[in-house]
């Protein structure tokens, strides 16, 4: 009969997810996260087959906490700026849960569609208000949400490294006129095709 688990499934994810809040992801290996349930890394192993196991689990709850910081509310403003907003402001304020989820290389991709399909459902949500508040079609909304997405990654990115530290209302400006850019830039190819 296996041994009774010490902790429970739950446990050791949300003290892996702390880990690698404060340290990185790669501080998350077993003795780091024995140490911080405060034993020796043997319970880990009563719940999970491998560490690889706990990753995968740390990154869904990272990517939960995202979700949840995301649809947050942010007073006077367009939900979809909203998302752009969180995006980062998740960036500059939890950079190595923001480093793990968005910053991880990825050999597997070749275009933007292999990292759609990684982004959950808040790609799928933006692309619907996209469509529901300017009225373009699927190709539009999602020809707007790629390239207004990869500049707020950009910048996402520069504050989870810290390389750059903006104030929110100078953040508002900066996605506000990437997305005016961006929509005028749509609408134009649109136009071409008509």
């Amino acid at each position: 009969m296996p041994p009774k688990p010490k902790f429970t499934k739950e446990e050791i994810v949300q003290t892996a997810l702390q880990v690698v809040s404060q340290k990185g992801v790669e501080a998350l290996t077993a003795k780091e996260l024995g140490d911080a349930l405060g034993s020796s890394s043997r319970p880990i192993f009563t719940v999970f087959n491998s560490m690889k196991e706990v990753q995968d689990e740390v990154r869904t709850a990272a990517m939960h906490r995202f979700e949840s910081f995301a649809n947050q509310k942010l007073p006077d403003m367009p939900l979809f700026k909203q998302v752009g907003m969180q995006m980062v402001l998740f960036g500059a304020r939890e950079p190595k849960l923001y480093q793990l989820l968005f910053m991880q290389e990825n050999r597997n991709a070749v275009s933007f569609d292999d990292v759609f399909g990684e982004l959950g459902p808040t790609a799928e949500a933006c692309i619907g208000l996209i469509r529901d508040e300017y009225d373009m079609s699927v190709a539009e909304a999602k020809l707007l949400f790629e390239n207004v997405w990869i500049y707020t990654f950009g910048v996402g990115a520069l504050c989870a490294t810290r390389m750059c530290q903006f104030s929110e209302k100078k953040l508002g400006e900066m996605l506000s006129t990437e997305f005016q850019a961006m929509m005028l830039f749509v609408k134009s190819k649109s136009g071409e095709t008509q």
